[in-house]
């Protein structure tokens, strides 16, 4: 899909279609990351917002599979291999 770059103050800006908002998600006010690849294209992938909660119920899951052993430190000293 070819899009035109228009000045918008004293930047530039392309307009996004509206099929390309709806299949990428986008609702007005949301904000998109900006990356340019070696080979010099331009890539707009949607920002996610940072769940701190979806986060810390996420690593309480995978913290209750890990297995508590004991340290390694504690096993040398009994050992005697301090």
């Amino acid at each position: 899909m070819r899009l035109k770059v228009a000045r918008w103050g004293n930047s530039l800006a392309v307009r996004l279609p509206g099929e390309c908002v709806r299949a990428a998600g986008l609702q007005d006010g949301d904000s998109v990351e900006a990356e340019i690849t070696p080979a010099g294209e331009i890539m707009l992938t949607p920002a996610k917002v940072f769940d701190k909660a979806r986060f810390l119920q996420r690593l309480r899951k995978l913290h209750e599979k890990m297995t508590m052993t004991e340290a390694v430190v504690e096993k040398m000293r009994r050992e005697g291999r301090y």
